[in-house]
């Protein structure tokens, strides 16, 4: 081993360990990465940019614009809808046609968007067919990630994948050369999902009312304004409630009417009832301040906080808010966004005391009260995600057709040669933006930035592992560990190991970093054996996506975390075997779909 390659390996490792601890965003610490090579002088100026002007990241970001445009249009969740309403009350069956759409749309649209407004289609179904959303919203995370794997367009592994392998001066690989192995993978996660997952997945969301969901009764406090209450003639705000308790007042119950509008605003009555969310510390203290009556505990559901053209409302917080890393003061939320937040759920847990304070982060669920007139609003802004009160309809804004008809078109332009899949997704990303389909902070907005930013800072990542040796190195590793096999199952040992390798990394950081790293080192494997490097290729792209052990491996594991109340725990019990199932099927298939030729 060099110092070149010691420094080299102890960087990677550096580098794993700060992912998988998140110390820092991930982009972030991809480009720390970036930085330090080039100053120790692994990676020369004109290399720090290159990942910039890789295929990958363009095609990617082209990509992302035209299936938010498609997204927009709601014929996707229409259709879906429509689709699983066609079974009558065969649930199971309406569950499995469903999972089998989102799959299919994930294999030419981004996976992460599909899940993220197949949610509330799943939420519905859930409803319809009283079955626990814990039982179908991991199911839809796997099936999105698997059928992702139909195309290379599917999933940004396999265009960075095909992108290096192209500039190593390999084949790039074809639109749908990966669909024969991952069809029977998805038929296989479908399978599962559909026999196991029923009997496995817990049920710690029940198809209930929100409040219910996020047990809201115990948190939620009715208070009455006696005739000596200092309250008396002042408004919640004039009171400095909020700033002195910590408490926010809901509403205000005033004879037979329910006030939800102005509420911070308007001045108090005697008799009034205050509907008061804090903690019980904060309650007492305003009893024992203001001299207000703590009424009988009294169940709380989502009639009684709506009302009046009120609504509750389940929310989850994207990869690309701008909400993220601020707090509900900070942002201003009741102000923009018209609703008050009655309570956050993260990674299993709900949180319900100082919610102004609490800084909000990816995947969080926010139980938003909000006039029903602003739902609309709220579905169109891309700072959160409406995952309740679904409304499934058709958009009919100007040019709403042309991603229908523009989309279509791109993929078979690619698949017959005429263009590339890149010039065909940037020219209708253009065209897109030229006719208003979208406008340009949509645009902005609908790209993830991070994603881009994690691919175009590995790219030279991935050069310096070759040019320092540290690719060899690593590929003669995994050949001194394959002479274990027989002479005759030394290929089929050294491609399983590989496979094995990604699928571990990956589980533990991003699938894009996983085969960054991995793929300069399928290449120096596929050179030492004198062997076609396709097969090693393959077995990378797909052990990076089939990520199912852990909900940070892969992004839309974490979407549906908080809406199907999963624990770590039912991540690694429900997506081991799967895991397992589909290394020993790759490892058996691959060398035959992609013989092992040699050179």
């Amino acid at each position: 081993m060099t110092l070149e390659v010691a420094v080299m390996l102890t960087l990677i490792v550096a580098t794993l360990v700060v992912f998988f601890l998140e110390i820092f965003p991930i982009e972030v610490t991809a480009m720390g990465l970036l930085g330090t090579l080039f100053i120790l002088g692994f990676v020369g100026p004109d290399e720090v940019t290159l990942g910039l002007s890789n295929k990958a990241v363009v095609t990617i970001g082209a990509l992302l614009v035209l299936s938010r445009a498609l997204m927009k249009t709601g014929v996707l969740e229409v259709g879906a809808f429509y689709l699983s309403r066609q079974v009558g009350q065969h649930k199971w069956l309406g569950i499995g046609v469903f999972l089998a759409v989102s799959a299919f749309l994930s294999g030419f649209l981004n996976n992460t968007a599909v899940v993220a407004v197949f949610i509330p289609l799943a939420l519905s179904l859930c409803r319809r067919f009283e079955i626990s959303p814990s039982k179908v919203l991991l199911p839809l995370s796997y099936i999105a990630i698997v059928g992702g794997l139909l195309t290379v367009i599917g999933t940004s592994t396999n265009l960075l994948v095909s992108s290096l392998a192209e500039r190593a001066g390999e084949p790039p690989i074809r639109m749908f050369e990966f669909t024969s192995l991952a069809i029977l993978f998805v038929v296989l996660t479908l399978g599962y999902s559909l026999l196991v997952g029923r009997r496995v997945l817990p049920e710690r969301v029940r198809a209930e009312s929100l409040a219910g969901a996020y047990n809201l009764a115990s948190y939620l406090t009715e208070v009455q304004v006696p005739a000596d209450s200092r309250l008396v003639g002042k408004s919640p705000r004039e009171s400095h409630i909020r700033e002195r308790y910590q408490i926010s007042v809901i509403s205000i119950l005033r004879g037979e009417k329910q006030l939800t509008q102005r509420v911070p605003f308007e001045p108090l009555r005697a008799g009034d009832v205050l509907i008061v969310e804090g903690d019980l510390e904060d309650v007492l203290r305003l009893r024992n301040e203001q001299k207000v009556t703590l009424l009988p505990e009294v169940k709380f559901d989502d009639q009684s906080l709506s009302g009046h053209g009120q609504v509750i409302a389940e929310a989850i917080i994207p990869v690309t808010s701008r909400l993220i890393g601020r707090n509900l003061k900070e942002s201003d939320f009741r102000q923009v966004f018209g609703g008050l937040v009655l309570a956050i759920r993260r990674h299993g847990e709900t949180i319900y005391s100082r919610l102004a304070e609490t800084r909000l982060f990816s995947s969080d669920c926010l139980l938003v009260m909000v006039p029903k007139e602003k739902v609309p609003e709220m579905r169109q802004s891309e700072d959160m995600q409406i995952i309740s009160e679904a409304e499934f309809s058709l958009s009919r804004e100007r040019f709403w057709w042309l991603p229908l008809v523009l989309f279509p078109v791109v993929v078979l332009l690619a698949v017959f040669g005429v263009v590339e899949i890149m010039s065909g997704a940037v020219l209708g990303a253009i065209l897109i933006l030229m006719l208003g389909v979208l406008k340009p902070q949509e645009t902005y907005r609908s790209i993830d930035w991070s994603v881009l930013l994690l691919i175009a800072a590995f790219v030279p990542v991935g050069d310096a592992m070759i040019r320092t040796g540290t690719a060899d190195f690593l590929a003669a590793g995994i050949l001194s560990a394959a002479d274990l096999f027989q002479a005759d199952w030394r290929l089929f040992g050294t491609l399983s190991l590989v496979y094995l390798i990604t699928s571990l990394m990956t589980q533990m950081i991003s699938n894009n970093a996983a085969a960054i790293i991995l793929t300069p080192v399928a290449l120096s494997l596929a050179g030492s054996l004198g062997v076609d490097p396709r097969p090693f290729l393959f077995a990378i792209c797909f052990a990076a996506s089939a990520e199912f052990m852990t909900p940070m491996g892969y992004q839309t594991n974490m979407m549906v975390y908080g809406p199907g109340g999963y624990r770590f725990l039912d991540y690694v019990r429900f997506g081991a075997p799967l895991n397992l199932a589909f290394w020993v099927l790759a490892s058996l298939l691959i060398p035959f779909l992609w013989p092992f030729r040699l050179l």
